[in-house]
């Protein structure tokens, strides 16, 4: 371009502007909205999630408990980037993992939300006790929650 200042001037009052979301190299780390564990997660036709099942005490006569099928809901929100969600549920000695999971999710916008459902099949708690499910963004806690495995008695 010729070095004159004429030459690089801008007619603003004729301009153009698209206003898109700004790009950013740097991702803002979502909040956790929600997180529910449960024995089904159905996706209905309108594409709203219907939970079945929500667990927050599993309760037997008898050991060893069967599941052939929990979930674990989350929904994220408030952020921006690509992001990794691991779920797992930990046995009462805190070092055995039941159940664990991880996926990958993208929030393109700070308005927008992600919901993830982590599906696992045949758990089987061998102990009563407190277990936990413990659900990890980016390798980082952001939420533990305890799951009571209680003995009832049968009538």
């Amino acid at each position: 371009l010729p070095n004159r200042p004429c030459d690089r001037s801008v007619d603003f009052a004729n301009a153009r502007f698209d206003l898109k979301p700004m790009e950013s190299a740097e991702a803002i780390l979502p909040d956790l909205q929600s997180c529910v564990l449960c024995e089904d997660v159905r996706c209905e036709f309108n594409g709203m999630n219907t939970l079945v099942g929500v667990l927050n005490v599993i309760a037997a006569p008898s050991l060893p408990i069967n599941y052939l099928r929990l979930c674990i809901w989350t929904r994220w929100c408030s952020g921006t980037g690509r992001f990794k969600q691991r779920s797992r549920i930990v046995g009462v000695d805190e070092q055995n993992v039941l159940a664990e999971a991880e996926v990958e999710f993208e929030l393109k916008e700070m308005e927008g939300h992600a919901t993830n459902v982590h599906y696992f099949g045949g758990i089987q708690f061998q102990q009563f006790g407190l277990h936990h499910v413990e659900i990890y963004l980016q390798d980082e806690l952001r939420l533990r929650f305890p799951l009571p495995v209680v003995r009832i008695q049968r009538k």
